[in-house]
C-alpha cells in the first residue's frame, strides 16, 4: 500500500475513533493538504513515496524546531501538544539512520575523489540520505571526515 493510501486508510480510522483520533486526525489531514500543495507546486505532478516521506521529514523538522522553541519558552502545554503530533508522524516516517551508517554513506560516497569541498560532498550525499537522517547531522559527520582526510 502507498503512503499516500495509508495515510487515507489512517485518517478514515481516525475519524471513527472521534475524540481519541482527534489529535491523529488534524495531523493527517495537515499531512495530506502539505502533500496537495506539494503536488500543485511541482506542476500537478502526483508524489511517489519517497516524495511524500520528503513533505512527512519536512512536518517533522519543523515540529522539532518548534519543540525546541517551546521547552525554551516553558510552554509545557504546547510541548505535550507537539509531542503528540510528532508521535503520529513516526509512524510515516522511514527508518531513519544512525550516525554510523551516515558515516559509511559519506566514506563511500567521497572515496577515492580528492579536493572535495563541503557542499560538493553535501550534494552528492543528500540524495542518497533524503527523509532518513537531519541533515544537520549529514553536515556535522561532512564535515568531521573532511577534516581528518
Amino acid at each position: 500500500m502507498s503512503l499516500k493510501n495509508e495515510l487515507l486508510q489512517d485518517m478514515k480510522e481516525a475519524m471513527k475513533a472521534k475524540e481519541a483520533g482527534k489529535t491523529a486526525l488534524s495531523v493527517i489531514r495537515m499531512v495530506r493538504s502539505a502533500i496537495r500543495n506539494a503536488e500543485i507546486d511541482g506542476g500537478h505532478c502526483e508524489l511517489d513515496d519517497a516524495g511524500v516521506g520528503a513533505v512527512i521529514a519536512k512536518e517533522m523538522k519543523q515540529r522539532r524546531e518548534s519543540l525546541a522553541e517551546f521547552e525554551k519558552a516553558g510552554r509545557a502545554d504546547l510541548v505535550e501538544e507537539t509531542k503528540a503530533e510528532m508521535a503520529v508522524l513516526e509512524k510515516y516516517m522511514p527508518k531513519q539512520l544512525t550516525e554510523d551508517e551516515v558515516r559509511q554513506i559519506v566514506t563511500d560516497t567521497i572515496a577515492g575523489q580528492e579536493g572535495l569541498q563541503m557542499g560538493a560532498v553535501m550534494k552528492l550525499v543528500m540524495p542518497k540520505v533524503q527523509g532518513r537522517t537531519d541533515g544537520k547531522v549529514v553536515s556535522k559527520i561532512v564535515r568531521e571526515i573532511l577534516q581528518h582526510r
